[in-house]
């Protein structure tokens, strides 16, 4: 245990080593890359979300499709034309999910 405790303490100050040795920047530059760094880590949690909702959302639709059929063959027309609308609405999500980032990413629309 206290092996791992000293270890940690060394690696927590050798992290913050660099910030002693650092030279003064310049303030523009470091809002700019702060500003991009922000909105790189809302544009992976958006899109992560995004697609991990569609995901599971396509999944549990496939598999009711998928029983409903089983169940009644006779209306595999009317479940299919259904889970193909219904998964476009969810890829749809997705596709707006990239969008939104992009426009985040390289339209600056906060004026940064």
């Amino acid at each position: 245990m206290k092996k791992i405790a000293i270890t940690t303490f060394f690696i927590i100050a050798l992290a913050f080593v660099g910030n002693a040795l650092a030279e003064e920047g310049n303030s523009e530059k470091i809002s700019t890359y702060g500003y991009f760094g922000l909105a790189a880590l809302a544009c992976v949690v958006g899109i992560g979300i995004g697609a991990a909702g569609a995901g599971i959302g396509q999944g549990l639709a496939t598999k009711g499709a998928v029983e409903g059929i089983a169940r009644n063959p006779g209306t595999s027309g009317k479940i299919t034309v259904t889970l193909i609308i219904g998964l476009a609405m969810m890829e749809s999500l997705v596709i707006y999910a990239l969008v939104v980032a992009l426009i985040i990413l390289y339209a600056k629309p906060f004026g940064f």
